[in-house]
């Protein structure tokens, strides 16, 4: 890069950042403007016409006075929130304008040099002095090398040829550094950002999206987008891409409320939280899996993450969870929810007072009186029809009651004039005040039963339930899941003892609200356009095949790495097939990510070894100290250890993770470090924030996360001891960008045992 090179770029940069600077003035003068102009016309609303209804000519001309009013005002507060938009986007500009040129010919034009950046800034004339990454024609930075190029446009695809494409890292207004490529994202601009210290939230890093990436942000055709990317490969950050291109790309037709996002835990959703907003856009709708069943089920305590990843199953109890998590369950349900339509609803009483108001056998007959014609929704409905107009015919009836009797009887004076306010003044005799009050008193009673009726009380949906999972044996082969309808039926009736005390696992909250909704003929969200799913591994078919039937008009991006796969474990390898079976084939498209970039080189080739052969993972050339191994015969030696580790990640700069397997070991090590004098913060569930110096943290809240340093604590045979834990230990030492250091006391895991020796140091 020559002197004139880099001086004509800063010339450019002083320029852009002036002309931002103006328009951070002019546009703070026009908002002041517009919502001076915006205030004087509220308030002087009536005083610029008056207000004449004397005859229908009059009336129609204060009606468009009104309106041409009413039209200056929404002009000006539109005004105002296109300028509070722009203003924005040109302050988050002038911190850093830009990051990027290319300088590319389309066919029989003239040569054009665009910046990227961002956001779009144009000068007074409407001229882009830079481009938002999301631009089409910004697609040609991150997709293509020098020479002909092809892009995607709203108008069809455009060719192109580059002759340059400059990247640019700046700081405070200076150039810092800045380099040409043939490449998309040169390894030097990609070195400077990964080399950055981790920090407590996710950041954007737009400026270095790579070709594969961009292929996952822009690709608006598939219904379902499975994405299969080692860990550290950029898979959560290109999906928060991928939702901040759409909101642009379908800016006015889509908002930010109709994309939702599921999250591994509470703690990783709060650790991406602020990627859109730095983006410009504002958050999607963010649940965890969990969030998103309990709050439909109140009074059920549903099995948590520490609940699901501490329980201990017995070989029966394993092989009756693969029976509920799997998409042939959710076939029988929906095949035992349609015979209900002809015979089996369970019901409840309705009842008042401590006493029975609709008998179940009453509703059960109501229900079953339609025809044939009627879908399980068409019943429902028509049978709380019928229940509301039975309950209205009985109010007449209900105010001769001695207990109506006596709260009129009961009424203070306070009462009657709160009774009275709705209601005439004076009554012509006793008989039509009586009437009044009493009737008062039975329509805000009888409230009680209507929203019984109309929150479905009547169905007994706990004890549909019972008698479905009853059913199954004769629904399902249970021969293929190697179980007996005797193994079943004995796992049921443990199933009803926990139910009973209104504990539910995870395998059986998803089946309970499925059942529940084709009961009720719920047909879920239409709203929603986008949904993604992240750690896609800890998924199991039965709940992809639930969310599908929950957003039906919602196209799927799906993402996470098989070789994580924490709670379902090998069940995971089949997952794509599953869920791929449930989108059209012309519609789904798989992208692999296969280079890792969070990690250093040592780092990821030494946890690839943990793997199985055959997972492809590239390291990305980024070099740092060797991963260690430090075998003591104590556990107070173990401690010394970690202390003198911690010590020496403090000292390079290094933020360090201290991940135990469990809560119990994580929660005991936080005790013994803090009798040692040294400080850590505990992680103890998911609903806490990361904060900055020492974490400690069990592993299932570690997933999706990065940190500095990691250091495995206890990584021995007893708890890491056969293949089961394989993907576990893999996600644990995954989460290290610079430093990873292994703690062992006692006999090595033989997972880490099979690790080629080259690839790490004993210390």
């Amino acid at each position: 890069m020559t002197e004139d090179q880099h001086a004509y770029e800063q010339k450019h940069l002083d320029d852009i950042i002036t002309k931002l600077g103006s328009a951070e003035k002019r546009l703070s003068k026009d908002i002041v403007r517009t919502k001076a102009e915006a205030k004087n016309i509220n308030e002087n609303f009536f005083n610029d016409f008056s207000l004449n209804f004397s005859n229908d000519a009059e009336s129609l001309e204060t009606a468009a006075s009104i309106q041409e009013q009413q039209q200056m005002l929404d002009e000006r507060r539109m005004v105002e929130r296109q300028s509070q938009n722009q203003l924005v986007t040109v302050k988050r500009l002038l911190h850093s304008p830009y990051f990027a040129r290319i300088d590319f010919q389309e066919k029989g034009e003239k040569p054009e040099t665009v910046y990227i950046g961002l956001g779009s800034f144009s000068d007074e004339n409407g001229h882009f002095l830079i481009y938002d990454w999301r631009a089409p024609i910004s697609s040609i930075y991150y997709d293509g090398g020098l020479g002909k190029v092809s892009y995607q446009t709203p108008d069809g695809t455009q060719e192109a040829t580059v002759s340059l494409k400059r990247q640019f890292v700046l700081k405070n207004g200076r150039i810092e550094t800045m380099f040409d490529t043939t490449e998309t994202i040169g390894d030097q601009m990609l070195l400077e950002v990964l080399g950055e210290k981790s920090d407590t939230q996710m950041k954007s890093i737009v400026t270095t999206i790579q070709r594969e990436q961009n292929q996952i942000i822009r690709d608006t055709d598939a219904q379902l987008l499975f994405v299969q990317g080692a860990a550290g490969s950029g898979k959560t950050s290109a999906v928060l891409q991928r939702v901040a291109y759409l909101l642009y790309r379908y800016r006015g037709n889509l908002t930010s409320s109709q994309v939702i996002m599921f999250s591994p835990n509470q703690l990783f959703s709060d650790y991406i939280g602020n990627v859109l907003p730095e983006l410009g856009e504002q958050n999607m709708v963010q649940f965890t899996y969990y969030q998103y069943v309990t709050r439909r089920m109140p009074g059920m305590q549903v099995q948590n993450l520490f609940q699901q990843f501490e329980q201990q199953l017995t070989d029966r109890q394993q092989k009756v969870e693969q029976v509920k998590e799997s998409r042939a369950f959710f076939k029988a349900t929906k095949a035992y929810a349609k015979s209900l339509e002809s015979a089996g609803v369970r019901f409840r009483d309705v009842k008042f007072k401590g006493e029975k108001f609709f008998a179940k056998k009453r509703i059960e007959d109501i229900f079953y009186s339609y025809n044939e014609n009627y879908h399980m929704g068409n019943r429902l409905n028509a049978t709380k029809d019928r229940l509301i107009n039975m309950l209205n015919r009985r109010v007449k009836s209900e105010m001769k009651s001695q207990w109506v009797q006596d709260a009129v009887q009961g009424l203070s004076e306070e009462d009657i004039r709160a009774l009275q306010s709705e209601g005439p003044q004076e009554f012509k005799d006793s008989d039509s005040e009586y009437d009044f009050f009493a009737r008062k008193i039975v329509l805000d009673s009888f409230k009680e039963i209507e929203t019984a009726v109309a929150h479905n009380h009547f169905l007994n949906v706990r004890g549909q339930y019972v008698s479905f999972l009853r059913t199954v044996p004769e629904l399902m082969d249970l021969k293929k899941f190697g179980l007996t309808a005797a193994d079943w039926e004995a796992e049921t009736d443990q199933f009803v003892e926990d139910f009973r005390a209104r504990k539910l696992s995870m395998a059986d909250a998803t089946p309970y609200m499925y059942l529940y909704d084709l009961m009720i003929g719920r047909h879920g969200d239409r709203k929603m356009r986008f949904v993604f799913i992240d750690e896609i591994q800890d998924y199991t078919p039965y709940q992809l095949a639930y969310l599908k039937a929950s957003f039906p008009k919602a196209k799927f991006t799906l993402l996470g790495d098989l070789n994580q796969a924490i709670f379902t474990g090998a069940n995971a390898r089949g997952l794509m097939t599953e869920t791929a079976k449930m989108f059209p084939a012309e519609k789904t498209r798989v992208i692999q990510l296969t280079q890792s970039y969070r990690s250093t080189a040592e780092v990821t080739d030494f946890t690839k070894a943990i793997l199985k052969s055959g997972q492809t993972i590239v390291a990305f050339n980024r070099q740092g100290p060797k991963p260690t191994i430090a075998m003591r015969k104590t556990e107070q030696e173990l401690l010394d250890q970690t202390i003198k580790q911690l010590a020496v990640n403090d000292k390079a700069g290094q933020t360090t993770a201290i991940i135990a397997k469990s809560l119990e070991e994580a929660e005991a090590l936080w005790q013994q470090l803090k009798d040692a004098g040294q400080e850590t913060t505990l992680i103890r569930s998911e609903n806490q924030r990361l904060v900055p110096g020492v974490i400690i943290v069990p592993s299932f809240l570690a997933k999706g996360l990065e940190f500095d340093a990691v250091i495995v604590w206890r990584a021995n045979k007893a708890n890491f001891g056969d293949d089961r834990e394989r993907e576990l230990l893999y996600t644990i030492c995954s989460r290290a960008m610079h430093r990873l250091s292994i703690m062992v006391d006692g006999e090595l895991s033989p997972l880490l045992a099979q690790v080629p020796q080259d690839l790490y140091e004993e210390v």
